[in-house]
């Protein structure tokens, strides 16, 4: 059953990954009117532009994993604390 927890939330936080990038990605977007700054051959965007939107993709992805990471071990102390129901 450990097993089980453990790649549930490697599942949520790969999944809230995503989510959350997607929805940098489009606030971004959004707030700029440009797409957002990816890889190295994008020389149009500003060094200033590439900075902020790498410390907000980091601040949100560590807000992820955090939220992530806590979730998952709250839900399986609460599942610990009941028998198990076959």
């Amino acid at each position: 059953m450990n097993l089980l927890f453990k790649l549930l939330g490697t599942g949520v936080s790969i999944g809230a990954g995503i989510v959350g990038s997607k929805l940098v990605n489009a606030l971004w977007e959004k707030a700029t009117g440009n797409k957002p700054p990816k890889g190295h051959d994008d020389m149009e965007t500003s060094l200033r532009s590439a900075l902020t939107f790498a410390l907000i993709s980091a601040a949100v992805s560590t807000i992820i994993q955090v939220v992530a990471g806590r979730s998952t071990q709250r839900a399986i102390s609460r599942f610990s604390k009941t028998p198990d129901i076959v």
